[in-house]
């Protein structure tokens, strides 16, 4: 008699686990919090708006709340890594940016080689246009042949306008389809004061954009680490010419804070009458890295001089933590009708932020599994964010994905691993 009790309980029981299998429930929401002293924010958050009391008059982020006074009719200072906002005079203002355009063009070849769309062995054909044009240039004639690589080092060294030509009709076939890019690429960026109307600065009608959106640019351009040996080196020697005709020509970096400024990582340089000299520079010390931007100054020197102060005080007064380093597992999140039965929650790359020094102890980060997640699940896929706080104040926002790929799990499966249970 007890035997056969126990026989219908054990029935029972395994009707009820039979029911629950197959009811839809993904049994997500098993898992464990990690209390870390750290934490995460999105970086879609970071990089739209300015974050703290910005404005006209010059404005510092945080307890320093004098203003720099920068000598430059706009300037901006950006954490490279969050891209926070730490200080800024006239951001938003429209400025002809001279050469400093530049740094969309370099953005838009660069993103597209590491599309694979181009290469930077690519061979480029220059056109008679790109011979033609004026202003800093390496001289090549039409006809002759260089690298995609090659035409980079000339741009990012010595401010090719021809080199900018040559790289926009090789990546989107004409220079005018390659503005429309550029423009499409700022809007994205969610950048709303800036219009390219050419690839290189040159004076023209309605061409312009201002502090805050050069340094954004710049901000996802120093990201482009493979680039950084072009943009920090100070001479290279190359051939310019038709075949049987070529003639050396020495590439000499016009960004002197490369030599000048411990740490200094790029970017660009620009002059033009009406646009002043403009300076984009960023340097990156001990994990920090900082992103600053001069426009309208009336001097070479001047603005060299103030990008140093803007650098300085960068770090100075600010230092960075690193929240998550990329691919590290922040969260185990457990799969009951999957494939794999667990699967981890990760950081895509290493999450730094940059806070006034002696707070690094007040960031805390804090993850949330989203609990709607669907089987299958793809290596990648989002499956929770990374809120980072200074204090009780949430940050920055970043997304957490799936370190593994995992399948809906087969009947079978299921079966053989409820029966286990009961053993």
């Amino acid at each position: 008699m007890k035997r056969s009790k126990r026989r219908k309980a054990a029935l029972c029981g395994t009707l009820a686990l039979m029911i629950a299998i197959f009811s839809g429930f993904m049994g997500l929401d098993s898992f464990s919090p990690e209390e870390r002293s750290l934490k995460i924010i999105n970086e879609d958050s970071i990089t739209t708006g300015v974050e703290t009391a910005l404005s006209d008059g010059g404005q510092l982020a945080g307890k320093n709340s004098r203003t720099l006074d920068i000598d430059a009719k706009a300037a901006v200072l950006i954490d490279g890594n969050s891209g926070r906002v730490l200080y800024a005079q006239n951001e938003k203002k429209h400025l002809p940016p001279a050469s400093v355009t530049k740094v969309m063009t370099l953005l838009l070849i660069l993103e597209g080689c590491e599309s694979g769309k181009i290469s930077f062995d690519d061979e480029v054909v220059i056109s008679e246009r790109a011979a033609n044009m004026g202003g800093s240039q390496m001289y090549m004639e039409m006809g002759e042949t260089h690298s995609v690589e090659e035409l980079l080092k000339g741009v990012i060294m010595v401010s090719a306008n021809d080199g900018c030509v040559a790289l926009a009709e090789h990546l989107s076939g004409s220079v005018e389809n390659f503005v429309k890019d550029m423009n499409k690429r700022a809007k994205k960026m969610g950048l709303a004061d800036s219009n390219f109307v050419n690839t290189n600065g040159l004076p023209v009608a309605n061409h312009y954009s201002c502090a805050y959106d050069i340094g954004k640019i710049s901000t996802e351009l120093m990201k482009h680490e493979e680039a950084h040996k072009w943009f920090t080196a100070w001479q290279e020697d190359i051939k310019v010419g038709l075949p049987g005709k070529e003639s050396k020509f020495t590439l000499t970096n016009t960004n002197k804070l490369i030599r000048t400024y411990n740490g200094a990582i790029g970017v660009k340089t620009g002059y033009t009458d009406d646009a002043g000299y403009c300076l984009s520079g960023a340097a990156e010390r001990d994990g920090s890295r900082f992103i600053a931007v001069v426009l309208g100054c009336e001097t070479s020197d001047i603005r060299f001089a103030e990008m140093r102060r803007l650098l300085d005080h960068g770090f100075n007064n600010y230092e960075t933590v690193e929240v998550a380093k990329a691919g590290e597992k922040i969260r185990k999140i457990d799969i009951e009708k999957g494939t794999r039965k667990k699967i981890y929650a990760v950081a895509e790359e290493s999450v730094k932020v940059t806070v006034e020094k002696g707070k690094a102890d007040k960031v805390i980060k804090k993850a949330e599994i989203d609990k709607s997640i669907k089987l299958p699940v793809k290596k990648g896929d989002p499956v929770g964010t990374l809120t980072v706080y200074e204090g009780d104040e949430a940050k920055y926002t970043y997304d957490l994905q799936a370190d593994r790929a995992v399948d809906k799990a087969g009947f079978i499966t299921l079966y053989i691993r409820m029966m286990k249970t009961l053993i």
